[in-house]
């Protein structure tokens, strides 16, 4: 890209995590990489690894990683659940927390994840949304700092791998009233539903006792169900809850336990618990990728799905 505005003040933010706000002087004379992310987003958590392997990998060379946390659901508000993602990202460069969306309305950005590359005159050089364009990306860094070597190698696991593009058919899929679609129990927001008598491809359904919301769909009584046929290596579901008390759930994949095929958050017999707001993988396939009929039935009441992401 040409060169463009100069980078955006980094002021606004509820908190910074990891070091205190930067100022002109701390950013004088540096290639600065601003990205913002959110902490259920799939997207940013398979780029997070290049991203944590540039910061360490250039700081010496004068490269500074900042990332901006700008929430996409409301429950990613809470502070608790940035600093509990920084740590479990492994996470070591400062982070702003960014709950008004000051420093999003400062770049003007509209995407997660998002990347934005300045150089050492403080000019905003280059840009990136989305996932991949690694190595271009890395090259772009190090022509911004002035060095010429080989890329860091990096390889993401669990929820970071790369998705299996070759073999995702299905998209990801939000269940609130505000971006939902595909939704196959239809009825009131606030109803006692249940499953189709055959569930199509990419479409998702309830069983039980839901309101659906804006932003998500909330479990009103304990043994409620969500059902989605789909095709992809892994199915992730973004869950949190209204109570904040951990809730049992059990996942099931063409109606037995998934085995081996089992998410990291889910063990072989398909058990696993809604702790914490955040991104969980249910099922990450262990031979062929082919259709599936996944259903995760919810223990406890206060359950909220929010949104299915694949890969």
């Amino acid at each position: 890209m040409p060169d463009g505005p100069h980078l955006p003040a980094l002021g606004g933010a509820a908190g910074w995590l990891n070091a205190e706000p930067p100022g002109p002087a701390d950013l004088r004379d540096h290639v600065v990489l601003v990205n913002f992310w959110t902490l259920t987003c799939i997207n940013w958590l398979r780029q997070e690894p290049y991203v944590r392997a540039w910061s360490q990998a250039y700081r010496d060379e004068g490269l500074i990683v900042i990332g901006v946390h700008t929430p996409e659901f409301t429950f990613e508000h809470d502070i608790d659940l940035v600093r509990l993602a920084v740590a479990q990202r492994g996470i070591d460069y400062p982070v702003a927390v960014d709950n008004g969306y000051a420093i999003w309305s400062a770049f003007d950005n509209h995407y997660w994840p998002a990347l934005y590359f300045a150089g050492r005159d403080g000019v905003l050089r280059d840009f990136h949304f989305g996932e991949g364009r690694y190595e271009e990306s890395e090259r772009r860094i190090q022509e911004l700092l002035g060095i010429d070597r080989d890329p860091v190698r990096v390889t993401g696991t669990g929820v970071e791998a790369a998705a299996d593009w070759d073999h995702l058919r299905t998209p990801e899929t939000y269940l609130g009233t505000g971006r939902g679609e595909r939704f196959a129990s239809p009825g009131p927001h606030a109803a006692t539903y249940k499953f189709p008598s055959y569930l199509g491809f990419n479409n998702w359904a309830l069983a039980g006792e839901w309101t659906v919301r804006r932003e998500e769909v909330r479990l009103d009584r304990a043994g409620g169900s969500i059902a989605f046929r789909y095709q992809a290596r892994d199915a992730h579901l973004v869950l949190s809850s209204r109570g904040g008390s951990p809730i049992p759930f059990r996942v099931l994949l063409d109606g037995d336990a998934p085995g081996p095929s089992h998410g990291e958050d889910v063990d072989a017999a398909g058990h696993g618990t809604l702790s914490e707001g955040r991104l969980y993988q249910l099922v990450r396939e262990h031979e062929s990728v082919r259709e599936r009929h996944l259903e995760i039935i919810f223990d406890a009441a206060g359950a909220e799905a929010y949104a299915f992401t694949f890969g």
